[in-house]
């Protein structure tokens, strides 16, 4: 069963969770994406206080009709390529929920760790269906400084699933996922090698 997470995702709240946990999370979500994280790790104002909010690695598919802005597509994009910044954003702005695909560096896991905050891996291909969990546009920050793509939306999401994959301790999932995979491939290969003397 899903850990109820509802905003604002304090330090109590987000210590509590624990890697490999499913989170439901509901309450303030912001897109980031490259330029955002350059322009803020470059000392650029931010718009939004991000403490106990949730930045999300996400370029959303947004439309607007009768003046009201509609998600239509809010997949996860790939996190790792924001490395670089995500330590010192972290410190900086007070991050406590990082969302994305495909994990972060050693820089990032141990930031969550130092500053308290956790990384949540959400389900990539699943555009449409992460959409239909955010429930309204509040805003909208940097629209045609950087497109629609790059700018920072302010959603309201409800029940938005994802798995903690790095947690406010530091362990990392994609840490042990990598060390039992590299176990495992010397134990496939000395076992060909064992083989191939015999």
């Amino acid at each position: 069963m899903a850990v109820e997470l509802e905003h604002p995702f304090t330090a109590d709240k987000v210590g509590a969770l624990r890697m490999g946990q499913t989170v439901s999370l509901s309450g303030t979500v912001f897109t980031a994406r490259d330029r955002l994280h350059r322009h803020l790790a470059d000392g650029g104002d931010c718009p939004v206080n991000l403490g106990e909010g949730a930045v999300y690695h996400c370029g959303p598919v947004v439309v607007r009709r009768e003046g009201v802005w509609s998600v239509r597509a809010a997949g996860p994009t790939t996190s790792l390529r924001h490395e670089a910044y995500m330590p010192g954003l972290i410190a900086k702005h007070r991050l406590r929920v990082i969302i994305g695909k495909g994990g972060m560096g050693e820089g990032t896991r141990a930031a969550c760790a130092r500053c308290g905050c956790v990384y949540l891996q959400a389900v990539g291909g699943a555009a449409s269906l992460l959409a239909a969990r955010v429930e309204r546009v509040e805003a909208v920050h940097f629209l045609d400084e950087f497109g629609p793509a790059e700018a920072l939306w302010v959603l309201q999401v409800r029940n938005f699933e994802a798995v903690v994959t790095i947690d406010a301790k530091g362990r990392s999932l994609h840490k042990r996922v990598k060390t039992v995979s590299k176990r495992a491939l010397r134990n496939v290969l000395s076992e060909k090698r064992a083989g191939a003397d015999r």
